[in-house]
C-alpha cells in the first residue's frame, strides 16, 4: 500500500504539498487529480524517491521511502510524466539493464522481457535503437520497463501521453487488471475520462492540499450533481481557479 503521513514539501517560500494525509490500500486504482501546479508531480516524486519531504513520512508497503529508498524502490514500478531513455541502447538492452538492476536472474529476465514485449507490442522493435522509436513506442517501452520486476505498487504520471487509441486501451486494461489482482495503482492524470472510467477513488489536489477524497459517486453527492461527468465536477470543485488558461466561473 501507499501512505502519506502529514507530508510537507516546499520549494523556497512556495508550499507545494501541505500536510498531505492519504492512504491507498492494496487492490485500489487511485486517480490523483488537480490543476497544473497543484502538487501532483511533487507528491509522486516523493513517493518514488526522487524528492525528500520536508516533514512527514511517505511509505510503500510499510517501508519508509526516505530512510530505506532502495528497499522501497524494489516494490515500485514508475512511469514518469516525461520520457527519459537511453537513446543509444536498444529496447532489449534497456529492459536487460533494468531487470539486472532489480536482481532478476538470466532465465527470469528472458521470460519477463518476452512477456512485456508481447503485452506492449514491442517484439518487432526490441533490437532497434531507442532513438528510432516513435513517441508512443517509447511510452510503451517505459511501461514495459516499469512492469518487468512485477512491482507491488505501480505509479504512473500522465500514462496516456502519446498513446494511440489501441495502446491507450491496453494501458487502461492493464492498470485495472493490476489493481484487480491486488496491487496498488496510483495514477496522476489530466485525462479525466480515463480517471472516471477505471479508478476506484479519486483525490483532488489543489494548492498542495487534498480538497476531495472519495469515489465519483461521493463527489457527485458532495456537489449535488448526481448526473454530471467527472470533468464538470472537477471544474466545479476547482471553481474560481485557472484551468487550461481559462478562468472557471460558477456553474
Amino acid at each position: 500500500m501507499i501512505e502519506f503521513d502529514n507530508v510537507v514539501r516546499r520549494y523556497g517560500r512556495t508550499l507545494a504539498v501541505d500536510g498531505l494525509k492519504l492512504t491507498i490500500p492494496r487492490g485500489e486504482l487511485f486517480a490523483l487529480l488537480g490543476p497544473n501546479g497543484a502538487g501532483k508531480t511533487t507528491t509522486i516524486r516523493m513517493l518514488v524517491g526522487l524528492l525528500r519531504p520536508d516533514a512527514g513520512q511517505v511509505r510503500v508497503c510499510g517501508i519508509d521511502c526516505t530512510k530505506n529508498p532502495r528497499e522501497a524502490s524494489s516494490h515500485l514500478g514508475y512511469v514518469p510524466d516525461e520520457q527519459f531513455l537511453y537513446d543509444k541502447l536498444s529496447g532489449r538492452e534497456l529492459l536487460e539493464f533494468s531487470g539486472e538492476m532489480h536482481g532478476l536472474n538470466a532465465a527470469a529476465l528472458r521470460d519477463r522481457i518476452e512477456r512485456e514485449s508481447n503485452r506492449f507490442e514491442l517484439t518487432g522493435f526490441l533490437d532497434r535503437l531507442i532513438e528510432t522509436y516513435s513517441h508512443g513506442m517509447r511510452q510503451r517501452l517505459i511501461f514495459a520497463t516499469a512492469m518487468l520486476h512485477d512491482p507491488d505498487v505501480l505509479v504512473v504520471d500522465e500514462p496516456m501521453v502519446g498513446l494511440d487509441p489501441r495502446s491507450a486501451r491496453v494501458v487502461k486494461d492493464l492498470l485495472r487488471a493490476e489493481a484487480d489482482a491486488g496491487k496498488t495503482v496510483l495514477m496522476s492524470t489530466h485525462t479525466l475520462a480515463v480517471a472516471e472510467e477505471i479508478s476506484n477513488r479519486i483525490g483532488i489536489l489543489h494548492h498542495g492540499k487534498l480538497d476531495f477524497l472519495g469515489t465519483l459517486d461521493e463527489l457527485r453527492h458532495t456537489l449535488a450533481a448526481p448526473e454530471k461527468a467527472l470533468e464538470h465536477l472537477f471544474l466545479e470543485m476547482t471553481n474560481g481557479h485557472v484551468a487550461n488558461g481559462v478562468k472557471v466561473q460558477p456553474s
